[in-house]
């Protein structure tokens, strides 16, 4: 009798099933080790969400040089850093549910020139109002690229990685006001507020080639979508992720097309939809309410602009050591619970930061504690829902997180501006607004179990 292995009973059907696995490009990735040209992709999705972070916060570095030329009082000018993040919210349901039809990068793409052409509408405002719809137009673009850009990071990463680098592409939003807001603090000191908008749309415009150059379309989308052209252009990807080229792609399960938006709120997705809506809602008002006010908070005490512009970069500089620490700890522990205990201590450091120590650089460092802890809370959350929903329903699911989510993101700077208008101080309104990473912790206690262990 022979003694090979594929003489055996059973063995035709097991090598069958081991060659369809082998066939699938996402096992392929999932199970393979990260190539060159993998983490390249990484690294435009983290300068993606890095021109992210710096447009959000291009109104903050502008707003003192706005009040003072326009001489608008507190409240209004709550509600103009609130503008982009009202359009920001609608990019991210309209834009995100996009790019799970049209794809990611094409999603992309439309939302660079989106943004350029925001940013230079802002730099020409003669007035508020018209600011203020500028602000609205840069969000529709800021929107749509998050929730595209979360899913190609997922979709190009190995399964050993995703938590990872989803976690390192969220970090590049502080990446982004660091650097932004030291280019924007010099040019603070050598022009007015509207120099600092004509940097975000040139440095858009430059991201559109490096776009078309370094980050094809996810595989897991072309399979998802099953156009004709999808086995030629998923070979050209592996190839360049150094696999060899298939004969076939794997054929579709039934259900594996495209889904309605209204898929997230039935079954199995109905409660992770939930639970994580209301924990990046809550949590990205104690985020927003750090980043909006410090540079006039900071003006309030008497230092100009541009050093108020510094104590931002600090806070921008703890948000990114936030995002790193949290993503080298998913290695060894469970995102979910990281992402729990980041939020409890959020709300001790952005109380801490509302003691009000008027000296720059105590302000400084209490800025920067408050950012490592709010940022570390939110990137965990686009880990979450990155490992949490199938291709199909990823950048819908993001989006709408993420869309609902940004409403407390609108609501956060003009709150703290109404209260700080009625009298309260810094202390108070530093305490009411911490809450929402309480709130957004326990949420997350109610994660179904299916969830919880992901990493």
């Amino acid at each position: 009798m022979s003694s090979d292995p594929a003489n055996k009973p059973g063995a035709h059907a097991s090598l069958s099933a081991q060659t369809a696995i082998a066939a699938d490009p996402r096992v392929l990735i999932d199970n393979g080790a990260m190539s060159r040209f993998q983490w390249g992709i990484v690294a435009v999705m983290v300068g993606l969400n890095a021109l992210d972070g710096f447009d959000v916060l291009s109104i903050s570095f502008a707003s003192p040089g706005i009040a003072t030329e326009w001489g608008i009082d507190r409240a209004a000018l709550g509600l103009v850093l609130s503008m982009e993040l009202i359009g920001m919210s609608l990019g991210s349901i309209v834009l995100g549910r996009l790019a799970d039809r049209i794809g990611r990068r094409i999603t992309i793409l439309g939302c660079l020139l989106v943004m350029s052409a925001g940013m230079f509408g802002a730099a020409t405002s003669s007035g508020v109002e018209i600011l203020a719809g500028w602000r609205v137009f840069t969000g529709l673009g800021i929107g749509g690229m998050l929730a595209a850009t979360n899913a190609a990071v997922a979709e190009a990463s190995n399964r050993a990685n995703r938590s990872l680098t989803v976690v390192l592409m969220a970090a590049g939003y502080p990446v982004g006001t660091v650097l932004g807001g030291t280019v924007a603090s010099s040019l603070l000191a050598l022009f007015d507020w509207r120099s600092v908008f004509v940097l975000g749309g040139v440095i858009s415009l430059v991201f559109v080639p490096i776009v078309l150059r370094f980050a094809p379309e996810s595989i897991h989308f072309l399979i998802h979508r099953g156009k004709p052209d999808a086995l030629t252009r998923v070979n050209e990807i592996l190839a360049r992720m150094g696999h060899r080229a298939l004969a076939a792609l794997p054929t579709r399960e039934p259900g594996e097309g495209a889904q309605p938006v209204t898929a997230l709120f039935s079954g199995a997705m109905l409660r992770p939809t939930l639970v994580l809506t209301v924990a990046y809602f809550a949590q990205i008002m104690t985020f927003y309410f750090i980043l909006k006010w410090i540079p006039k908070i900071v003006a309030d005490f008497g230092y100009p602009a541009a050093l108020a512009g510094s104590v931002l970069v600090w806070a921008s500089l703890g948000g990114l050591l936030g995002s790193l620490v949290l993503g080298l700890m998913t290695r060894g522990a469970q995102v979910r619970w990281l992402t729990i205990a980041s939020m409890v201590l959020s709300f001790v450091f952005v109380m801490l930061f509302g003691q009000g120590a008027h000296d720059l650089g105590s302000l400084s460092i209490y800025a920067a504690i408050a950012g490592f802890a709010t940022n570390a809370g939110v990137v965990g959350l686009y880990a979450l829902l990155a490992t949490t929903f199938p291709t199909s329903l990823r950048a819908s699911a993001t989006g709408l997180v993420i869309g609902v989510g940004r409403g407390g993101s609108a609501l956060a700077p003009a709150l703290a501006g109404f209260l700080f208008e009625a009298g309260y101080g810094l202390s108070s309104v530093a305490l009411l607004m911490g809450l929402g990473s309480i709130l957004a912790a326990a949420a997350l206690l109610l994660l179904p179990p299916r969830t919880r262990g992901q990493s």
